[in-house]
C-alpha cells in the first residue's frame, strides 16, 4: 500500500487493437493501480491507454503521459513492469526522462535505489543471471587485486570544468521544465488571459506547480518563464 502525499499520472498499456475496444486487460490493469494506491492523501491528474506491441520503443500514449508528469511533477504509475517494456535499452531511456515511475506489481521500487533495482530486473530477463554474477564479481575481484580502491572518497575536487557542467546541466533541467509548461501558456493566452498576473492565477488554478515543486506562481516567476521561452 502507498501512502503518497502527491500526484500521479496512470499508463495502461494493451497489445491489441481487440484488447483495446473490449477493455480485456485494461479492467486487471486499472483494479492493480487502484489497489495499489488505496489509502493516502493522493490524487490522479491524468490517464493514458496505449494500444501497442511492447516490442515498439514508440509510444505516442507514453509520451503524453511522461509529459504530464512532468508537467505537475506527478510519479508515473503501471500496472505491471511489462506493460512498458522488456528491453533494458527503452527503460533506461524512460527512467531518464525524469519522471518517478512506480508499479503495482513492484510497490517498493521507488527513487533512486528503486530505479536502480528495477534496471537490474529487466537485465536479467534479457541475460541469464549467473552470466551478470559472474562477470561483475570478477571484474571486482580483478580491480581489487590491481589495489584499484572501490568506492569512498577519491579526494577529487570540483575543477571550474566541472562547474560549468553543474550549472549547464542546470540551465538544461530549466529549459526542459519550460517547454513542459510552454503548451498551458499558449492555451491561457489563448483565453484571453495574457497579462503576467492572469497567467499566474491560470497556472495556479491548473495546479502547476512551479520550478521548486511547492510554491505558488507570481507574475514575477511567469515573466522569468516566458523569457526563457522567448
Amino acid at each position: 500500500m502507498v501512502q503518497n502525499n502527491g500526484r500521479f499520472v496512470c499508463y495502461y498499456r494493451v497489445s491489441t487493437g481487440k484488447q483495446g475496444r473490449s477493455g480485456l486487460g485494461l479492467d486487471a490493469q486499472k483494479a492493480a493501480v487502484t489497489t495499489y494506491l488505496n489509502g493516502g492523501d493522493w490524487s490522479i491528474v491524468d490517464e493514458y491507454t496505449e494500444v501497442e506491441s511492447g516490442k515498439r520503443s514508440d509510444r505516442p500514449a507514453l509520451d503524453k503521459a511522461l509529459a504530464a508528469a512532468r508537467l505537475h511533477r506527478a510519479s508515473l504509475v503501471v500496472s505491471k513492469v511489462d506493460r512498458l517494456t522488456r528491453s533494458v535499452a527503452f527503460l533506461s531511456r524512460l527512467l531518464e526522462a525524469g519522471v518517478d515511475v512506480r508499479f503495482a506489481d513492484l510497490p517498493q521500487i521507488e527513487g533512486a535505489t528503486g530505479r536502480f533495482l528495477l534496471q537490474q530486473m529487466v537485465a536479467v530477463a534479457e541475460l541469464e543471471a549467473g552470466m551478470i554474477s559472474a562477470r561483475t564479481k570478477a571484474a571486482l575481484a580483478a580491480a581489487k587485486k590491481r589495489g584499484k580502491t572501490l568506492g569512498g572518497n577519491r579526494g577529487v575536487k570540483p575543477t571550474a570544468k566541472m562547474r560549468a557542467a553543474s550549472a549547464a546541466a542546470l540551465q538544461k533541467r530549466a529549459s526542459a521544465r519550460a517547454a513542459d509548461i510552454a503548451p498551458v501558456i499558449a492555451e491561457l493566452q489563448a483565453s484571453g488571459k495574457t497579462s503576467l498576473r492572469a497567467l499566474a492565477e491560470g497556472l495556479n488554478t491548473r495546479g502547476i506547480p512551479t520550478a521548486r515543486g511547492n510554491g505558488i506562481w507570481s507574475a514575477v516567476q511567469v515573466a522569468r518563464l516566458l523569457e526563457r521561452l522567448n
